[in-house]
């Protein structure tokens, strides 16, 4: 596999073909990506709300309305959409339940190295909830790295995609009763397969040069 030439001709897709669906063999492996997405401090603040059929696709429609209307087309002609989704806090139960999954995963050999863990992530935790008092947006970072994770390896795939923050975040959460779950829409991603209509995949990429992005010491 040339990672640089997935990246080079990936394209961000603005018309699905509603025809194609992804295979669900495909679809477990996209599931995979987002689960083991790095995070900080191992935290995964996230959660993923998945439609892939229409019933599904259409609720989440509900979040474009007037103003997004643009993107209606794209969340209901893709075969999969997914909300993905930021924790809205990480109190102390959720620091225990993320210890006893590494616990249980063989990651902390004994006491101590679970009290490590925990003082460790505790710490940074609190610095963003108490000190910085930025830990909203430091979770929904998090979140991102999933996304980014997500669009290489959809990419890898064969699956086209659409990052989507075009959308009303207070409807989405509303219908998708998200905050009665402990978590706030962040980001939608569309997956399938480019249309016919899809002008952005007749493009040629545009990126700044080289030496405007990068500065080598």
């Amino acid at each position: 596999m040339n990672i640089a030439e997935l990246v080079t001709t990936r394209r961000t897709t603005k018309a699905f073909d509603p025809a194609r669906k992804i295979a669900p063999e495909t679809f477990a492996q996209i599931e995979t990506l987002l689960r083991y997405s790095p995070s900080s401090t191992n935290s995964q603040p996230w959660h993923f709300v998945i439609a892939s059929d229409e019933a599904g696709k259409a609720l989440i429609a509900k979040a474009c309305g007037d103003t997004f209307a643009f993107n209606d087309a794209k969340v209901r002609n893709a075969s999969h959409v997914i909300a993905f989704c930021t924790r809205a806090t990480i109190d102390e139960s959720y620091l225990a339940t993320l210890l006893d999954q590494e616990t249980t995963d063989g990651r902390l050999g004994d006491d101590t190295a679970r009290a490590n863990q925990h003082k460790g992530r505790a710490r940074f935790v609190n610095m963003h909830r108490f000190e910085r008092r930025d830990a909203q947006h430091w979770m929904e970072k998090q979140t991102y790295l999933a996304l980014g994770t997500l669009l290489l390896g959809a990419a890898a795939l064969g699956v086209d995609a659409c990052p989507i923050e075009g959308f009303d975040n207070v409807t989405l959460d509303d219908v998708l009763g998200l905050r009665d779950k402990g978590y706030t829409s962040s980001v939608l991603v569309a997956l399938g397969y480019s249309s016919a209509d899809d002008f952005n995949a007749k493009l040629p990429k545009s990126r700044l040069p080289a030496e405007t992005i990068f500065t080598r010491l």
